[in-house]
């Protein structure tokens, strides 16, 4: 029918209606009516009519009066009516809905039009079956996810990143050991990505974390040759510069550096995982940097992570000797004494802390056998979960905007995103990513947009952006 009006022109812009009703078109293309200028009255009704293009309609601006009563549309494309400037009436019965994220953009405009529209009844989902689309409480949560999508590739292996504020502006410092640099990243407000800012060269660079003291910034670079060093930015120079020595006799091959503050005071801990070494707190002065407390012996710790546990200053104490240990502030002496341990965790790599609706939780990596996520229950940390994690070097929990992630890196197949399941109370896999021996994952926030850092010890570091996904598009 509408491939004959187009060999009657002179008819065809002069059609005011045009009803096709009772066909059986189950399809209406882009641009079905072109030409159509002063259609005013256009009724497509029982017909078997399930899809209709986007721009189906498109050029009808004198079109008052649309009937797609009858058919079998359970969706209709987003924005499908923006052409229709003159539409009085639009009649929608006899047709069921999804009345899912596809329908957001109709529920909306429901809402704002001025024409008048037959009711929408729902076919689905179930909790809106039989009823009318206006009825439908609200899409704002089912009809959003998320996403992680390659925002950035740094052409370097990495093993760690860290991230820290100095006025108004976001850095990362990057620990590079093959290339034997520590390299300081600054985002860029105007390209809108990282670029190069500093360089601290060393020996087999393992760690860079930076530390903020009043208006001072510093970064301890941990190093498995030479010795370690704690380096202040330095205006004068724009550039680091070396403001100290660690003792070499007491940090023999460091894993891990975890900064933490007890009553002002501001401290930082080096995780030695030598047999020779010990994990050492290291406490300011007001000039720089001493040993404080050496925690103990012959344990190897390869990661240590400072928690409040109802109100009192832990710090926990992964071993590749021992199940991780607990030590607590002691505010008497001063120092970390032991408390309690993990029981029947043997072989953790590291553990890290996080926070969710007030809780207290800890991830536990492991290479070998599953991972675990804890609960503390006021008593003890008790499993809520098992991840299988056959060769993880780290699983790091981090958080966007109410969401929950666990990145679990692995040298043997795709590191895995968990998200967590506010319903199920547990974390699920989001999204699967490749990272070549990944070592570390930082969550940073800057400009109203969040990334987080893959470190690769063996490929490229990659940035991910967290993005929001609007399903109703």
């Amino acid at each position: 029918v509408l491939s004959h009006l187009v060999a009657l022109r002179p008819l065809r812009e002069r059609l005011m209606s045009l009803l096709l009703n009772s066909n059986s078109f189950t399809i209406i293309r882009d641009d079905a009516f072109a030409g159509l200028f002063h259609l005013e009255y256009l009724f497509i009704e029982g017909n078997k009519i399930e899809t209709i293009s986007r721009n189906a309609f498109r050029g009808l601006r004198d079109l008052t009066h649309l009937s797609l009563a009858n058919n079998n549309i359970k969706a209709l494309p987003r924005d499908i009516f923006s052409d229709l400037d003159s539409l009085i009436e639009l009649d929608l019965r006899g047709n069921k809905f999804e009345c899912d994220c596809k329908a957001k953009w109709l529920f909306l405009w429901l809402k704002m039009t001025n024409s008048t529209v037959s009711d929408v009844l729902c076919i689905g989902p179930a909790e809106y079956q039989d009823k009318k689309l206006n009825d439908v409480t609200s899409f704002d949560y089912e009809c959003t996810t998320t996403d992680f999508v390659v925002h950035q590739i740094l052409p370097y292996q990495s093993v760690s990143v860290d991230a820290f504020n100095s006025k108004n502006d976001v850095y990362v410092a990057i620990a590079q050991p093959s290339m034997e640099n520590c390299m300081v990243l600054e985002w860029d407000h105007i390209e809108m990505n990282f670029r190069s800012y500093d360089n601290i060269t060393g020996q087999s660079i393992v760690g860079c974390k930076a530390i903020l003291i009043d208006d001072q910034v510093f970064v301890v670079v941990a190093q498995l040759f030479g010795g370690s060093h704690i380096y202040k930015y330095d205006e004068s120079w724009t550039k680091f510069v070396k403001f100290q020595d660690i003792e070499v006799s007491r940090i023999s091959k460091p894993n891990d550096i975890e900064l933490f503050q007890i009553d002002s005071e501001k401290f930082f801990v080096i995780a030695d995982s030598s047999k020779a070494g010990l994990s050492t707190i290291y406490k300011w002065n007001n000039k720089g940097f001493y040993s404080y407390q050496s925690l103990h012996e012959w344990f190897r710790d390869t990661d240590a992570e400072f928690v409040d546990i109802d109100g009192k200053s832990h710090l926990i104490l992964s071993s590749r000797s021992q199940v991780p240990i607990i030590l607590q502030w002691n505010k008497n002496s001063k120092k970390f004494v032991p408390h309690s341990e993990i029981p029947n965790m043997e072989d953790v790599l590291a553990v890290k802390s996080f926070r969710m609706q007030n809780s207290l939780y800890i991830t536990l990596t492991r290479f070998i056998g599953d991972s675990r996520v804890m609960k503390w229950n006021s008593k003890q940390f008790v499993e809520i979960q098992a991840l299988p994690s056959r060769g993880a070097m780290t699983l790091q929990p981090f958080s966007f905007k109410n969401n929950h992630y666990l990145a679990l890196g692995s040298d043997y197949t795709f590191s895995q995103i968990y998200q967590w399941d506010n319903e199920k109370n547990l974390f699920r896999i989001f999204k699967e990513i490749y990272v070549q021996a990944p070592r570390s994952f930082t969550a940073v926030s800057t400009d109203r947009r969040d990334f987080f850092f893959a470190s690769s010890f063996k490929g490229n570091t990659q940035i991910f952006e967290h993005i929001i996904v609007d399903l109703s598009l």
